[in-house]
């Protein structure tokens, strides 16, 4: 029989943190590199969209210490999310963006994450 090792965690988290968390774990699971800063502005995205991409470019650069500095790179980072296929912009209207609904990123209500994830070793790394 095998022994599995149970790890559980419970932790309250403010929901634009849970969204983020959504969004790296996906990233993660599918090993696509994302710095902090796109992290912010994909979550940032989940909140308001679809959006029009040179609004949300200068809603994500609004302030000196916020998501990016200027529009251009947060028009940047809006292309590698698209490239990732984590971004897609509307088909009737190139210029609205939005997560890919493939994400099933959450935002509405209250949010509960279940994930479960299994390692497990291999009879070849034995």
């Amino acid at each position: 029989m095998a022994l599995v090792n149970q790890v559980q965690k419970k932790v309250k988290l403010s929901k634009w943190d849970v969204v983020k968390f959504q969004i790296l774990t996906h990233c993660y699971i599918n090993k696509i590199t994302m710095s902090e800063s796109d992290l912010n502005c994909l979550t940032l995205l989940s909140f308001n969209e679809p959006i029009e991409l040179t609004n949300f470019c200068l809603d994500a650069s609004a302030e000196e210490d916020w998501i990016f500095k200027s529009p251009q790179t947060v028009r940047n980072s809006v292309n590698k999310a698209e490239k990732n296929k984590l971004v897609i912009k509307d088909s009737s209207n190139k210029k609205l963006i939005k997560i890919n609904p493939s994400l099933l990123i959450q935002t509405m209500g209250t949010i509960l994450l279940d994930y479960k994830f299994l390692g497990h070793d291999t009879e070849e790394s034995k």
